[in-house]
């Protein structure tokens, strides 16, 4: 069977890739692009371990023809780190033992960033009903849920802490005698007028 060329968009970059029609995102991202953090567990869409995100939505490669997502943005768990750190969810899944053999962890990861784009702070049954259709062999998932609610926690402080351009033109001139406390999780808290 011959094979067609697209153009994928994948984590900002540009990849031209030979596919037969027939071809799905998980293996076009793999073998074509070079991209193995995408995993390929049950090829039927239950396990979720393919898991990509697709202009923002969690998409299942293994169920996903690359020839649909030509001309759309294409995310995978290479696209989240930066160069100097990991995504808070990937810190997460390291620091609270969510990761155990680790082959389920870039679907679980990948659906969580699209729950914590959409909802900074989910409860835990929000964050269980996200991750849902993903599987995992070896937890019992509460770990899991506990590396995204430690996630959100995190994205959340980083945001508090970027002031936002009104709050930066709104700021208060200090008098002295004024000082700057720390609150609670080491959070600044804005200095007010007449302490």
């Amino acid at each position: 069977m011959s094979k067609t060329l697209v153009t994928l968009n994948v984590n900002d970059a540009t990849y031209e890739v030979a596919i037969k029609p027939q071809d799905t995102l998980a293996l076009a991202l793999r073998d074509g692009c070079g991209l193995t953090g995408t995993k390929i567990g049950c090829d039927m869409g239950t396990c979720g371990c393919c898991t990509v995100l697709v202009d923002g939505e969690p998409a299942l490669g293994c169920l996903t023809l690359a020839l649909e997502v030509e001309g759309r943005r294409i995310q995978t768990i290479e696209g989240l780190a930066g160069a100097e750190r990991l995504h808070p969810l990937q810190r997460a899944f390291a620091e609270c033992g969510g990761s155990q053999c680790g082959f389920c962890t870039p679907g679980f990861v990948m659906t969580s960033v699209a729950l914590l784009r959409t909802n900074k702070a989910p409860s835990r049954d929000e964050i269980k009903a996200a991750i849902a259709g993903n599987l995992c062999r070896c937890t019992g998932y509460a770990k899991i849920v506990d590396a995204v609610e430690h996630a959100a926690e995190q994205i959340r402080d980083e945001d508090d802490s970027v002031p936002t351009p009104n709050e930066m033109s709104e700021k208060p001139e200090t008098q002295a005698g004024d000082k700057d406390d720390a609150g609670i999780h080491g959070r600044r808290q804005p200095a007010t007028a007449g302490r």
